[in-house]
Parts: structure tokens; C-alpha cells; sequence
């Protein structure tokens, strides 16, 4: 998903994973599975052992950790509700886009690039 205009120029206009902030109290798999049915509008299943990989990266003015899950989903169509851009794509054509620099290693082991 292509992010539009934000905060921080060197992060918008790139392409990221769907996904948000985890709530307090809230279990990573179940709040990758609350953003993107706001995100999308799709509903998934995510098992907390559904955990492909975690990312930590540090940003000129922020950190940030990420979990990435393998995300279980009965149709593939989704509405874009927060972003400029969204796309399914192939893993091998990942590394064309423009991703937000702490989105790159998810991309890379996807992608085997």
C-alpha cells in the first residue's frame, strides 16, 4: 500500500505492509487483524505463532518495531480507505516499488531479493 503526503516527507509516497499501532492491552496478531479491517476492509485470521518476522528500525525522528504475520484471507478484495496506492502483487515483483525504509527487510525475505 502506497502511503500519500505525511508527517515526514522521507516516508511518504512509499510503499508499506498494512498494519498500525498495536492497542494497549491488545495481542499483536489481533491488532494486525483490527487494522486491516480499518485499513481495508478485509477480514483475516492471524494465529499469534502466524509471526513471519519482526523488524526494528530507527527513523530520523522516530523507532519503531514491527511484527509481520502471515495473515489468512478469505477474498482477496479490499477497499483503500488511508492510502494513495494499493495493489496484490507477485513476491518476486515486490522490489520494483518504492518501500518505506522499514517495510525493505519484510519485502527482501518475501521477495528472496
Amino acid at each position: 500500500m502506497e502511503r500519500g503526503q505525511g508527517k515526514f516527507d522521507y516516508v511518504s509516497f512509499k510503499y508499506e505492509f498494512p498494519g498500525g499501532k498495536i492497542e494497549p492491552g491488545e495481542a499483536k496478531h489481533t491488532a494486525i487483524e483490527r487494522e486491516l479491517r480499518e485499513e481495508m476492509d478485509v477480514h483475516v485470521s492471524v494465529k499469534e505463532s502466524d509471526l513471519y518476522m519482526t523488524v526494528h528500525h530507527d527513523y530520523p525522528d522516530f523507532s519503531m518495531t514491527m511484527y509481520a504475520f502471515y495473515c489468512h484471507l478469505d477474498k482477496p478484495d479490499f477497499v483503500r480507505k488511508e492510502h494513495v496506492d494499493a495493489k496484490w502483487m507477485a513476491p518476486e515483483d515486490m522490489p520494483t516499488l518504492d518501500w518505506a525504509p522499514a517495510d525493505v527487510p519484510i519485502m527482501k525475505k518475501l521477495s528472496g531479493k
